[in-house]
Parts: structure tokens; C-alpha cells; sequence
């Protein structure tokens, strides 16, 4: 079952956003070097945080259906 966040605190460590968002911490890491991720540092830190809030609105944001329906069939090529 996919989360709507509720679960997590408003703010986020990577392992912790990494979850939410049902990936591998690293694979978010890079995201973050990358800027693709919203994200914060205290002033002179290496630690990573994320409100909660910001990342699931990056994630509705990001393009493709935001649901996909296990039951529906693949689409294919169209008929002639």
C-alpha cells in the first residue's frame, strides 16, 4: 500500500524520504546533487532534510500518470 505521508513527520531525514517516496536512499541522493529533488542543509552541514510537504508536491508534479491501474491492460500498438 503506497502512502500519502500522513505517516511521516513534516520533516524528513534521506533515509525517511527516501521511503516516502519508494526509493533507494542513494538513488535520492542524487537526485538531490543533481537538484532535481527540493531539499535543505543547516548552514554548514553535510545532514540532508525534507519537509515532508514539498516532496509530495515535487512528486504529483513530476510528469506520467499519477495512478496506474494494475488491472488496466498495457497499451499497445494502435489497430489498423
Amino acid at each position: 500500500m503506497v502512502s500519502n505521508g500522513a505517516d511521516f513527520p513534516p520533516v524528513l531525514t534521506a533515509a525517511m524520504a527516501a521511503e516516502l517516496l519508494q526509493i533507494h536512499v542513494e538513488y535520492l541522493r542524487k537526485l538531490v546533487r543533481e537538484g532535481k529533488v527540493p531539499c535543505h542543509r543547516f548552514p554548514g552541514g553535510r545532514e540532508l532534510r525534507f519537509l515532508r510537504d514539498e516532496l509530495l508536491e515535487w512528486l504529483a508534479a513530476q510528469p506520467g500518470p499519477a495512478h496506474t491501474d494494475a488491472h488496466a491492460p498495457a497499451p499497445g500498438p494502435a489497430a489498423t
